[in-house]
Order: structure tokens, then sequence, then C-alpha cells
């Protein structure tokens, strides 16, 4: 994989593999959801009628319990460590998925979506902090990589397994989320941790980000590169039916199969982003490439009119590919950061561009009310996509960075 020729490089690789399968059970839970909601929620008595306003209720909660995990996992990693984030955090979601296969009613299932979210919040943001900090500076971007391909594997097993049925696909969750828990057990703890573990310093403080306004923007600069990933999911792909009637389309768009074949983009180009980062040695001219290539993916989209559903799924993987920067957005948000609050970033900046789907949302709302579903989608991503290659310019290039230091209290 990475270093092989020493016991010690074994570790590493081990390591960097155990990390990825968190990303593989996160991508796995998003779209095993996706793809079950409907028949789920048909199942334990919900009305045809009901089942979008309830799904989407569901979905919100379960959005509610990332943005708490990412503070409570982020947290817990600078003061506790990387590993006992990794540990706690499938435990949690692997109880949550085994209890959602058991679930008879809408206000269970809900309530077991906001624990799972909860659970799932700290995989990847530690995994990266983890990875970003175990290998060498010129490495890093081939773990990120590493871990999106990981992750493409977890988008094959829930199509795989959401065929057995939603119950199943809850169970198998939760047998991964163990299974992932007894790999971990072989797993070492981040140097750079360890070496502040014991220090007399400020390790995990949250409110730390606001008292330095350069700090602060730094942080919300990090956030805001990511928002036009969400708007392409969470609007674009999410409300596919209603784009499809807006196009014109020649049949019923499904929003499950969009969902899927972007979600196997993303993986993809993950891959492609970590690469051709190592390649370019720079995280910020990637990020650039990618945020204009999700700009064009969504404009072809948009000025599809007529459109098959067959054209529709080779948008949605090729939308899902310009947004594939996931795995690397995050790591630029560790690589920004000192070990002191570097799991505190890397974990609440990705589950707090997922709730920026909110504002997001209403934003889209308010703007069709006067333009329409198809320009406000281009109002939209222009304005997303602005601000993003803005906030990409204020940030320092972190590909050679040295991480080993740590932010001091103003």
């Amino acid at each position: 994989m990475i270093q092989t020729s020493t016991k010690a490089g074994r570790n590493v690789n081990f390591l960097v593999l155990v990390a990825s399968l968190g990303y593989f059970v996160d991508i796995y839970d998003l779209l095993v959801f996706s793809i079950v909601r409907k028949p789920s929620l048909l199942s334990i008595g919900v009305k045809p009628a009901d089942v979008l306003g309830v799904g989407v209720t569901i979905i919100n909660v379960q959005m509610f319990g990332l943005l708490l995990g990412g503070i409570l996992w982020g947290v817990l990693g600078d003061k506790l460590g990387r590993i006992k984030v990794l540990f706690g955090s499938i435990i949690l979601y692997s109880i949550a998925n085994f209890a959602n296969g058991l679930v008879h009613d809408p206000v269970t299932y809900g309530i077991i979506r906001f624990i799972a979210g909860i659970g799932l919040a700290g995989e990847l943001g530690a995994g990266i902090t983890l990875v970003s900090e175990t290998l060498s500076k010129e490495k890093r971007g081939y773990g990120t990589t590493i871990v999106a391909a990981v992750g493409l594997f977890g988008a094959v097993a829930a199509v795989m397994v959401a065929k057995f049925g939603w119950r199943e696909a809850y169970f198998v969750g939760g047998i991964l989320g163990v299974l992932l828990l007894i790999l971990r057990i072989g797993t070492f703890e981040s140097g750079m941790f360890k070496s502040i573990e014991r220090q007399n310093i400020s390790k995990g403080n949250f409110f730390m980000l606001f008292t330095s306004w350069q700090r602060l923007k730094k942080y919300l600069f990090c956030i805001l590169i990511g928002a036009p990933n969400w708007f392409v999911v969470g609007v674009l792909i999410t409300l596919s039916p209603e784009f499809g009637k807006a196009l014109h389309a020649k049949d019923a768009l499904n929003a499950g199969d969009g969902v899927l074949y972007c979600y196997i983009g993303i993986a993809i180009g993950g891959i492609a982003s970590g690469l051709l980062s190592q390649a370019l040695r720079s995280r910020k001219i990637v990020m650039y490439i990618f945020q204009v290539l999700s700009a064009i993916s969504a404009l072809v989209y948009l000025r599809a009119d007529g459109l098959t559903s067959g054209e529709f799924v080779g948008l949605a993987f090729f939308m899902g590919i310009a947004v594939g920067y996931w795995a690397i957005f995050v790591t630029i948000a560790a690589e920004q950061f000192g070990t002191n609050i570097r799991s505190t970033v890397a974990t609440t900046v990705p589950n707090f561009v997922r709730g920026l789907l909110i504002p997001i949302n209403l934003a889209f709302v308010a703007l069709k009310a006067s333009y329409g579903m198809i320009d406000s989608a281009y109002i939209m991503m222009a304005i997303l996509t602005v601000i993003a290659l803005f906030a990409v310019s204020q940030l320092k290039e972190t590909f050679n960075k040295d991480l080993d230091y740590v932010e001091l209290v103003d």
C-alpha cells in the first residue's frame, strides 16, 4: 500500500486500511438509507402519501445527529485520542443499526437514525486526522486516496445488500461495524497526539476556534469549500423527480438511482482527486479543478432538456465524480490546524457542511418561488461555486506542511 519494508511500515498500512473502513461504513450507511427509505417506511405502516414527508424528517433528524456528533467526537478526539473516538463511534453506530433493523414505527425509526448519525459523525474526521498525523507529509495524499478507494466498496456493498431487504441491510451495517471494531483492536495512537497528551495545553477546545479572527476565518473557509458538494447531492440529485418534470424528462427520474450512481462517482472522484493532488503536489489546485468541474457538471444536467432515465444516471455519476473531493477536503481542514484541535476541526467541518443543506434548501425554495426550478438551481450553484472558489483562495497550501505543532489560546 504505502510502506511495507518494515514492521512500522506494515503497522502504518494497517492503520490506513482500518481508518479507510470508517469511510466505507459512512458511504454504506448514507446510501443504504437512501435506497431503503421508501420500502422501510411503507412496511412500518406509513401511508404512501406521507412517505416523502416522513422520510425528509428522518433525514433531517439524522443530519442533526451528525452535527452534534461532529462536535462530540471531534472534541473527544483531541482530549482522549483519535483511537478512542474510532472505537466509541463505531460501537454506537453498530448498536443503532441493529436497533434500526427492529423498528416498527416512524418515531422510533427517527430516534434511532439520530443516534446512528451521532455515531457515524466521528468516523471520517477521526480517520483522516489519524492518517494525516501518521503518514509523512509527502505520502498523506496517498492515504486520502486509499480512504476514497475503500469508500467505493461501501457503495457497492450498499447496493448489493439492500436487495435482500431493508431490515437485513441495517443488520449487515451493524455486523460491518462490529467487524471494524474487532479490526481496530490492533491499531495504535497518533504519535503527534501522544506527544501533547500529558502537556498542560488546551486540547479539544471547540470555542478556541472563535477566540481568534484568523482561526475563525480559516475554519469558516474550510466549511464553505464543501458547500457545492451538498447542493449537488442534497438538491440536484435528491430532487431529481421534480427536476425531471422541469426538464421535460421522457420518463420519470428515480432519486434512489441518482443517489446510488452519484455516490459511486463520489468514491471514484475521491481516488482521482487524491492521486492528482500527489501528482501536482498541491491540494488547492485540485480543489480549484474539482470546483469548476462540479459547476460544469451541474450546468450540463440543468441543460439536459428531454433527458431519459438512463442519461440521468450517467449525469448523476458525472456529478458525483465532480464533487468527489470529499476526502481531500477533510484532509485540507485537518492540515490547517494544530494537533490540539485538529480532530475537532476535521470531524466538525464535514458534518457542518452536511448541515449547510438546511439553509441551502431554504434559499433554493425561496428562489424557486420567483425564478422557477431550473433558474433557481443555476443561481444557487453559481453562488456556492463562487463562494467555494473564494474560500479556497484564502486558505494556505498544506501539501508539504509539517503538522507537528499546537494552537495557542489567544
